[in-house]
């Protein structure tokens, strides 16, 4: 089963929001051209969201900030050291032996698309949602670079 919010996986700000609205099977905030378009197949988003690789170490800073991706506020996340951590979400050990990049892509930016009933906030995703901060509304949690360094960092936790 294929699951679009986009037409293929191009890496640029297209034009062609207009276009993806008309689709019936795109939600309405997919059309917002301020996103890297991206496509979800089978509960993956297999292709990255920028053609820069992911840096472990900046995924770990975006894992670790108050500023960046709160992960430790429902994770436990393995090297935390004395922050505190929480138990809302599963521990994040082992979780790079258990996921690939492709859909730990989609967890982040859309968990909402694999579970609708999650507590876990859709990092990329800025159209469609409720209870945002005035400061956050129209600008996704984490960028695509963000997201692609959080999940390098993701994959080298395997124990």
């Amino acid at each position: 089963m294929i699951q679009s919010n986009s037409i293929g996986h191009a890496r640029t700000a297209l034009g062609c929001g207009a276009l993806l609205a008309t689709l019936a099977n795109v939600p309405a905030w997919a059309a917002d051209s301020a996103l890297v378009p991206y496509r979800v197949e089978n509960g993956q988003i297999r292709a990255p969201l920028t053609t820069e690789p992911g840096d472990v170490a900046r995924g770990k800073a975006a894992v670790l900030s108050r500023d960046g991706g709160n992960c430790f506020l429902c994770h436990t996340v393995p090297e935390a050291g004395d922050t505190p951590l929480g138990n809302i979400g599963p521990p994040l050990a082992g979780v790079g032996r258990r996921l690939s990049a492709a859909q730990l892509r989609l967890r982040l930016v859309d968990s909402t698309r694999l579970n609708k009933a999650t507590v876990m906030p859709a990092y990329y995703r800025i159209k469609g949602l409720r209870g945002v901060a005035p400061a956050y509304a129209g600008k996704p949690l984490l960028s695509a670079q963000q997201i692609e360094d959080v999940i390098a960092y993701l994959l080298t936790l395997r124990n």
